[in-house]
């Protein structure tokens, strides 16, 4: 049974509108798409000069303990 694309629209729309409802709202973020050779190769080269920086291990650190900070409460 083949569901005709005005019904789909139908049920998205609903969809929305309880979300809304719920005090939600759609958001739509773009980000970089690893499978692409070009951001593969820059994320490799932030990487590779991250890894070289005199403070890397200070950077480190303060980086685990903002991760820590939804952890605490």
């Amino acid at each position: 049974m083949a569901v005709s694309m005005s019904d789909s629209s139908r049920k998205m729309r609903q969809y929305r509108a309880r979300m809304k409802e719920k005090g939600l709202r759609a958001v739509q973020i773009w980000v970089p798409d690893v499978r692409s050779p070009d951001i593969a190769e820059a994320l490799r080269r932030q990487s590779l000069l991250a890894s070289s920086a005199p403070d890397e291990r200070e950077m480190l650190d303060f980086l685990e303990n903002v991760g820590a900070w939804g952890d605490a409460g």
